[in-house]
């Protein structure tokens, strides 16, 4: 554990490489430490991949203290958090949607060759990293092999396998935020060469930075076991067939997803609370299982098989009006069962190299969720319905008579319960292939053709939770409350509606050309074109009571890459530049009914261009260094809301928390003796919290976290210091317009670490 290896990581295929001990200057030992990119199906260098990949290995998460997914999120070139730890964007492109419309993710993450299902499950996954092997950021679109919910990129999670050689690992923590921590991990051989297994296990416990004077309790507390069994087998009987199946259970009770802190508190930053009346928590369970099966059936081809299957349950429950009355509430329970086979036939020849395959998924989610809303009484409306019939009033009279029942009901509070099953099957063929046409040019192409049906059953009810105005107490205006009363009635029963099921099918053909150009054994350029794509479906508009499809978007994506290798490999520079133009996107929409009255349609375009530049510099067997900077351009080319008559062009805006530069640096020096040091910065310029005309209201300013991990290591234990946001820079990650409150970041955190292996 603490003889440090070659390591890569980086953005546009950069390798970093850390190194202490004997001299990793020998080629040998540069050949025997290459990182394998396993996230495109076929297994490639980091610097033979010109798809822009960030991957992050053991090592590093060891040196740089790493806990968890969100920690690499933060550390890597054009990628970074939306609402704190909930989500992510790549290239500027959230997870989920740049523009509120659909149903589906724009990126995907695996792990194990799991994917985790989009939506509340990003922020309360199985994504704490100890013993895991390596993670892997493919930025660009992964639609033709990863499929749908991969436009923007894909994030690839495996933990460590089974080996044929006994050994533990175990590490405990505490630190700031009365944070602890315990791991254990470890595994062998059962039959010596022909079965083995694995096992770790983590727990942590948190009370977190933010306290609630109200309930008199700390606001977002986090509690997390994470256990992983694996068994690898190769028989002797069948020379070839290597067979690893994979557990992960995956618990976590925590603050909401959003934990928000007041920014008109004094001293904010130090002095972070809520003052929810309601608790704001989740509690998700995780169970996944994966089958890979890899045959060789000769030295050139192999036969491979994942089956994965995974059940999400995931609870939240938060307070709408975030104070310290009864207002505005509500919950939501999801469980998420997906069940998926993948079998993918390889060709490794002189010239020739790639695969074909077949996928199928069937993933089947039940939502219930339940609230009681605070909805905005609309006095403009009222005055409208008062001037026509039945009630005829002029306009003075219509306006003092709304007038004075918005001050007896400012807000119409709500009571919503839904059910919303749905179900997503899809098939797909699929193929990715290299033709080395000359000993310098090489033929990059592949393709997906998407098949996949969409089925959606919605029951939504919505009932009046308050006490109407008394028409007795309004004199002459009595009638006309009354009336009001009951169009307030109306506008509420809007909000109840049961859709049928209701199903949508797609296909989608999505193609990739590329071609290498090697101009030196140490030196290429790459040039890709692909189609991204992101399927439609449908959604209920609650207003209308109807079912409202929307079609699929799509992207086309134009790639540049540089790969390089310099000072006889001990320095790496890397590039990829591109440009995306977006069609067909998209768009949640409000038709102008009501506050219901939203439908998601294919209104929009935009276009997105950036690149990014890595340098990793291994100076000498005791110290090495790391650069990265990365920009991108986000911005709506037409971007039209329609409201039912009222127009809102956003066009010339720009995504939600897509800052256009970002930059991250670290380096690590281990000495003779045993001490060691890793120093790390990330960067990020200004982004915004919203997409839209009013988005410079939830500015978020550009910010540097410096982190820092200090200590002794011997042949089999390490003592260790460690600080993340060492300055304590102070920062939002969501800015809320509508009330006083935000996502702040993690103030400085100090910790000690014990770690052991044997």
């Amino acid at each position: 554990m603490f003889n440090r290896q070659i390591w890569m990581s980086g953005a546009a295929g950069i390798a970093l490489l850390s190194v202490s001990g004997a001299s990793l200057a020998q080629d040998e030992a540069r050949d025997a430490d290459v990182i394998t990119v396993i996230g495109e199906k076929i297994e490639r260098s980091l610097q033979d991949t010109p798809t822009s990949v960030a991957v992050t290995t053991a090592e590093r998460i060891e040196d740089e203290n790493i806990r968890n997914l969100f920690d690499v999120v933060t550390r890597t070139a054009n990628v970074t958090e939306t609402y704190g730890s909930a989500g992510f964007t790549i290239r500027g492109v959230s997870n989920t949607s740049v523009s509120g419309g659909g149903s589906g993710g724009l990126a995907s993450i695996y792990v194990d060759g799991v994917a985790v299902p989009e939506g509340i499950s990003v922020a309360s996954g199985p994504f704490t990293l100890w013993d895991v092997q390596q993670v892997e950021i493919l930025r660009g679109p992964q639609s033709t092999l990863q499929g749908r919910n991969a436009l923007a990129g894909a994030i690839v999670v495996q933990s460590r396998a089974p080996t044929w050689e006994w050994d533990a690992r175990a590490r405990t923590s505490i630190s700031d935020g009365d944070e602890t921590n315990l791991a254990f991990a470890g595994g062998g051989p059962i039959i010596e060469n022909q079965l083995a297994f694995r096992l770790s296990v983590e727990s942590q416990e948190a009370d977190g930075f933010t306290w609630n004077p109200t309930r008199q309790t700390e606001d977002d507390p986090t509690s997390i076991i994470n256990a992983r069994g694996s068994l690898l087998f190769e028989p002797a009987a069948l020379p070839g067939l290597s067979a690893r199946l994979s557990y992960t259970r995956y618990e976590q009770e925590s603050g909401y997803v959003y934990s928000y802190s007041r920014t008109d508190a004094d001293d904010a930053f130090d002095n972070r609370i809520n003052t929810s009346n309601d608790p704001n928590v989740i509690a998700s369970t995780t169970d996944m299982v994966t089958l890979d099966l890899d045959y060789e059936i000769n030295d050139r081809l192999t036969l491979t098989g994942l089956t994965a299957w995974s059940t999400v349950d995931d609870y939240f429950a938060y307070d709408g009006d975030l104070g310290p009355a009864p207002e505005s509430y509500g919950h939501n329970d999801r469980d998420t069962e997906t069940i998926s086979q993948e079998i993918r036939l390889h060709y490794s020849g002189d010239r020739l190299e790639g695969l074909v395959g077949l996928y199928f998924s069937d993933r089947d989610a039940d939502a219930t969720s339940g609230s009681l809303t605070l909805v905005e009484t609309p006095e403009a409306t009222l005055v409208g319905v008062l001037q026509g019939p039945p009630f005829g009033l002029d306009a003075a009279t219509a306006t003092a008579a709304a007038g004075l029942y918005v001050a007896a009901l400012p807000v119409i509070p709500v009571s919503y319960t839904a059910d919303a099953p749905s179900q997503i099957e899809t098939e797909a063929i699929f193929a990715d292939a290299s033709f080395r046409l000359t000993p310098r040019l090489t033929l990059l192409g592949g393709f997906r053709y998407d098949r996949e049906s969409h089925t959606i059953t919605s029951d939504q009810t919505a009932t009046f939770a308050g006490t109407y105005p008394d028409p007795a107490l309004y004199g002459p205006y009595a009638p006309v409350v009354s009336g009001l009363n009951l169009v307030v009635d109306g506008f509420v029963s809007q909000a109840s509606a049961s859709a049928p099921t209701t199903t949508r099918d797609f296909e989608a053909f999505l193609p990739k050309l590329g071609a290498t150009w090697d101009w030196t054994d140490t030196l290429s350029t790459s040039v890709i074109v692909q189609r991204g794509y992101r399927s439609g479906g449908a959604l209920v508009n609650v207003a209308r009571s109807s079912v409202v499809p929307y079609d699929p978007e799509y992207t086309w994506n134009y790639e540049l890459s540089l790969r390089s290798a310099w000072l006889d490999g001990d320095l790496i520079v890397n590039a990829n530049a591109y440009y995306v133009d977006w069609t067909d996107q998209q768009v949640s929409v409000n038709r102008g009914l009501n506050a219901y009255d939203f439908q998601t349609e294919n209104a929009g375009e935009s276009h997105l261009y950036g690149f990014e530049l890595e340098m990793a510099h291994t100076v000498s067997r005791a110290f090495d260094w790391y650069a990265s900077i990365g920009h991108t351009r986000t911005e709506f080319d037409e971007f039209v809301l329609d409201g039912g008559g009222t127009f809102e062009d956003l066009s010339g805006t720009e995504f939600a928390f897509a800052p256009a530069w970002t930059a991250t640096a670290g380096g690590t020096y281990a000495w003779e003796n045993g001490l060691f040091a890793n120093a790390n910065a990330s960067y990020r310029t200004e982004s915004y919290s919203t997409t839209g005309l009013d988005q410079a209201d939830t500015e978020l300013g550009a910010r540097t976290i410096v982190n820092g991990k200090f200590g002794y290591e011997a042949d089999s234990w390490g003592a260790f210091l460690f600080a993340n946001n060492i300055f304590d820079e102070e920062y939002y990650q969501y800015l809320r317009s509508d009330m006083p409150y935000a996502i702040f970041g993690d103030p400085r955190v100090i910790g000690v670490m014990l770690e052991a292996d044997w």
